[in-house]
Order: structure tokens, then sequence, then C-alpha cells
């Protein structure tokens, strides 16, 4: 039986085969994403996988259904997986915003699901990390956020030689369609026009753009000249005060493809552009308003970052640091008739905190050892009775290989305790 194409299955440490996915990986990279929020004072949150299909056409209109994973429920309820969590965010502040003080920060890392070709980069299933800021109108959030985007990075050791924010303007472009006497109802087909400028052929853009009575020669001079806005000059400065100001640049080959963003958007890409998008987001003034049905009506942005290009990204640059087995101490039961004695110990130091495991059937010295060995455990313990019947607890290094008895009144912390694997950097 095999899994569905463009799902994963992940494995625990060692992994099987490099093409196989890391559980332990997965879990280092949600560990840097929940660290760095919460430095920022992000609280996180989460919404069921299954939504209304009316939650996502009514954002992006029914084109989307085609890109969904859908179907009707047994209660007769047009239903679909998650493919954003923004959408949910959207809804569950309407519902409840009055209970929080603004600005909200919320953060998530959801499982998101979306029926597509299958490319590098992408699969039809993949984890993201979002985090938002709710109620707050200036560009002060788009810089919050925007460091915020730029630790999460930086905590898996990527520098600014490895990666770069891009930096753009809905409003920007919309002056410039404007000035040019654009029709309102062809908007959504110029941004995407802008959208594929870096990937589509020049002939490709300027047929299209053409069709829609622009020049191709006028929008790259558009983006050649570069000229910030208000809202971008602040966050630039933002960012220089911050000592980041080496991460982000101006870029207005970025417009973002979603119809929902209203003023600063933005795109991360390595440097070497080896790999898709890292993480994009921007500002969506009115999805709120629109998912409540003007019930609520506050200003919002976030960005979204995937798990795929981030763990390509970390593995090109050497930057997945060995993943450690959980295991940090191996109880050994070489007598059988001290197993009772020894559970009680197992417990003791599993209470205490330590990670322990033990053989669960007998089984001979030499092979308990060998899987304390496997295991990659820092130490093991065992339990021997002294001629004048006084049980004694031994503590060997397996990297030393030093011994030494321990008094069963020691705790984590104290002189004579097992010594354990060193915390993850």
């Amino acid at each position: 039986m095999e899994r569905l194409p463009g799902y994963r299955d992940f494995y625990p440490e060692p992994v099987p085969h490099p093409d196989l996915w890391s559980a332990d990986a997965r879990q280092f990279i949600f560990q840097r994403w929940r660290a760095t929020a919460r430095r920022y004072g992000f609280r996180e949150y989460d919404g069921p996988p299954l939504e209304p299909l009316e939650l996502y056409t009514v954002k992006s209109g029914a084109e989307i259904v085609g890109q969904l994973y859908h179907f009707t429920d047994k209660g007769n309820r047009p239903v679909a997986l998650r493919p954003e969590m923004t959408p949910s965010l959207a809804r569950m502040v309407a519902a409840h915003h009055r209970h929080y003080k603004k600005p909200i920060k919320w953060f998530a890392i959801p499982q998101l699901f979306r029926y597509e070709r299958q490319q590098k980069g992408r699969l039809r299933e993949h984890f993201q990390f979002n985090a938002d800021i709710i109620g707050e109108p200036g560009p002060a959030a788009e810089s919050e956020l925007l460091a915020l985007l730029i630790d999460s990075l930086r905590a898996f050791g990527l520098t600014a030689e490895d990666f770069i924010v891009r930096l753009s303007s809905r409003n920007a472009w919309q002056e410039f369609y404007d000035a040019r006497g654009g029709k309102t109802e062809n908007a959504p087909a110029f941004y995407q026009v802008i959208d594929k400028l870096e990937t589509n052929s020049p002939q490709v853009n300027q047929e299209a753009a053409a069709s829609l009575g622009f020049k191709l020669e006028e929008i790259n001079g558009f983006i050649s000249q570069g000229q910030p806005t208000a809202a971008l000059e602040s966050i630039v400065r933002n960012l220089q005060a911050r000592g980041l100001g080496a991460f982000a640049k101006i870029d207005y080959h970025v417009i973002r493809g979603l119809a929902y963003y209203t003023g600063v958007v933005f795109e991360v890409f390595d440097k070497k552009r080896e790999f898709r998008a890292i993480a994009g987001g921007g500002r969506y003034d009115n999805l709120i308003h629109l998912i409540s049905g003007g019930k609520a009506d506050l200003p919002a942005l976030g960005f979204g970052m995937g798990d795929v290009v981030l763990l390509e990204l970390l593995q090109a640059r050497g930057l997945l640091p060995a993943l450690a087995p959980p295991i940090e101490l191996f109880y050994l039961i070489e007598d059988e008739t001290l197993r009772e004695d020894s559970l009680r110990r197992v417990q003791h130091w599993r209470d205490q905190g330590r990670a322990v495991d033990y053989p669960l059937t007998p089984a001979k010295p030499d092979k308990q050892l060998r899987r304390a060995l496997e295991s990659q455990a820092g130490a093991t313990l065992r339990l021997e009775r002294t001629p004048d019947g006084v049980l004694v607890e031994k503590c060997k290094n397996l990297a030393t290989r030093q011994e030494t008895s321990l008094s069963f009144s020691d705790a984590p912390g104290k002189p004579g305790t097992p010594p354990g694997r060193p915390a993850p950097p």
C-alpha cells in the first residue's frame, strides 16, 4: 500500500533512506518557529483542518475550487480541507476580537492541503508557519512582522548572505495602474502579469501587458526606478534601527498574486535563487470585513513560511544539525530479580524529567548494551546488590566509560546525577 502522491511520511531518526522525511527535523523546525514567535510576544492559535467551502470562495472566487480538496459531507455541507490559514484566522478574529486587546499578535503552524501539480518545493500538503498582526493600521506593524520573519530565519543560522526580503507595495502598483487608465475589472489580471514577470519569457510578458493596454517597457521602468512609498521608507528605517537593514530591499517585481492584499507585500528568497520563495505575505485590510459579512472591520497583515522549501534550504546550506535521538539514559537490567526495583528507578528518573529507556523483556547484558549504544544514550544505569544486601545504582558515562555510584537521593542538578545529552543549540 503506497501513500498518496504529494504527501509525506515522517520517520524518526535515523531515517531509512535519504529521500524520506525526518520527523525529528520537522520537530526541530517547529521548535525554532515557536521559540522565535514567543520572543516577539505572539500567541499560538489553531483552527479546524476542515472548513466550509464558502470560506475560500468568498475570498478567492469560484476558480479556487479546482485547487482544493473539497466534497459534500454527511450533513450535505460543501466543505474543503484548508489550503491556507488566513481565512480561518479572519473567521475566528471576526467572531471574538472584542475579547482581545489590540493589536492581536498570533501565530500558528497548520498543515495545509492543495490539489496542485507537484514540483520542486511544492507538495499537496505542507506545514506552514503563519504569523499575523491584527488591529494596527500603520507601518510599525509591518516592521514588527518583518523583524519576526527575519529572526525566524536567523534562528536556523541563515544570514544576510543567504536570504533577502523583497519589499513592495500594492498601493504603488495600483497608482501606476490607475494613472495609465487601467480598467477596474482588469486589475486582477494586471497583478497576475506582474507576478509572472520573472518566470515568463519577455515575449509572453509583452503580449500579456499589451492585452491590458500596457507597454512592458514602462512596467520595467517603474520597477527599475523603485521609488519607495512613505510606508516602505518607514519600514526600511525601522529595520535599519534594529540592525536588520541588510536583510531587506525594495523590489517592485513582487506584487503577490492573491487578490486580497491591500498595501505592503513581500517575499523572501534565497540569494542564490536555487529555490522557490521561502516565505511571503503582506497587508490584507479588507479580508476580515469581507469574511464577517461586514460585522467586523479590522486592519491586518501576516506572512506564511512553508516547511518544504525551508528544509531544502537548510540541508543545502549544511545548517540542519545532527538530530539526537530522544533517549538520555538507558537502564540495564542484568539481574532479573532486580527488575521491579529497576522499574522503580526508571520511573524515578522519568519523574525527574529525564528520557529513559530499558529492556522490556529479559535480554543478555551485551544485547542490552548494544541497544543502549544504538539509541545513543548519554549513559547507562543499573542496579547491583552488595554482599550485605544493599542496592547500589551505578551510572556509566558512555562517552568516557567512567562508572560512578549514585545515591538514591540524587536528583538532576545535584552532584552525581547521570550525565544527559547537552541541550540543542
